[in-house]
């Protein structure tokens, strides 16, 4: 017996790491204290883990733009990039990276950067890449014909003397329809390039997609005028004829063009009611949509 008693004593020190004969009894209560501090730790450690591999997942769009950014840094004619990420929901996100190109860059080879874009945003759900360059911006998308027409726009936007900047935008994302928005020097330009963008076979090829268009003045233009179309890419046919008949008659101020409305602005001293009446015939489904009111020179 005294030699089973060693021999228990023997085993438990061996794994409890006790003083011996000498020592304390030990028990195999006393065996599990011991073993217990280290599986709280690796506990510990494996929660940290998942928290941090959580944080990444949860912020997808943040994560996308961090991936924009370090896929794009350090190309060449590429001046800066600005990437945004949307966290809008756990675990989904979105990002949108913008290319701004270096000034002076060959149009060739903006059209090089877009056909790299187009190849990285298919590869890559939920990006949306952009350029922009010699002041106009646009959007590319996966399908290659789209991108072709987008880039062909821009390329037609930037020769053009009269556009000072513009936008072209994938308002839904999947490359079916687009916003086109274009800042002019003056009112005569304004008109001038929306009817070239809205018909075609002027200096401008519209978009096959295109659902709305908006021209107007750059910054504080005066006369100032902003034409558009519907958001179904509906003509502003009437509104742009009341505009004409009072610009043959009258000195406008500001006028805001749209299909079912329009608000114009004469210089002070204009005979309003002689001039709601020329507007009022010229585009006389618009009824009380049309409105013709004085402004300051």
């Amino acid at each position: 017996m005294p030699g089973c008693a060693r021999r228990r004593r023997s085993r438990a020190c061996h794994v409890s790491g006790c003083r011996g004969p000498a020592g304390p009894p030990v028990t195999r209560e006393t065996t599990l204290r011991t073993d217990a501090p280290r599986r709280t730790r690796k506990a510990a450690a494996f929660v940290l883990v998942l928290t941090v591999l959580a944080g990444c997942a949860l912020n997808k769009g943040s994560a996308l733009a961090a991936g924009f950014e370090q896929e794009w840094a350090g190309t060449p004619d590429v001046a800066e990039i600005d990437a945004k990420g949307s966290n809008s929901l756990p675990f989904l996100g979105t990002a949108s990276g913008t290319l701004v190109v270096a000034e002076g860059t060959p149009a060739d080879r903006v059209t090089e950067l877009a056909a790299d874009l187009r190849r990285y945003v298919a590869d890559q759900d939920g990006v949306e890449g952009r350029i922009e360059a010699d002041g106009v911006a646009f959007t590319v998308v996966a399908d290659k014909a789209r991108t072709d027409e987008v880039v062909a726009l821009w390329r037609s936007l930037t020769a053009d003397t009269r556009v000072r900047r513009a936008d072209i935008d994938d308002t839904a994302g999947d490359g079916d329809r687009w916003r086109i928005d274009v800042d002019t020097a003056d009112a005569t330009e304004a008109m001038a390039v929306f009817r070239d963008l809205l018909s075609g076979g002027g200096r401008h090829e519209p978009l096959s997609a295109a659902t709305f268009l908006g021209v107007g003045t750059w910054l504080d233009a005066r006369p100032s005028l902003h034409v558009e179309t519907g958001s179904d890419g509906r003509a502003p046919g009437e509104a742009i004829a009341a505009y004409e008949a009072l610009r043959a008659r009258y000195t406008i101020i500001e006028a805001r063009l749209k299909p079912d409305r329009a608000t114009i602005s004469l210089a002070p001293g204009a005979d309003l009611d002689a001039a709601a009446a020329l507007a009022g015939a010229a585009a006389p489904s618009l009824g009380a949509n049309l409105k013709i009111t004085s402004g300051r020179g």
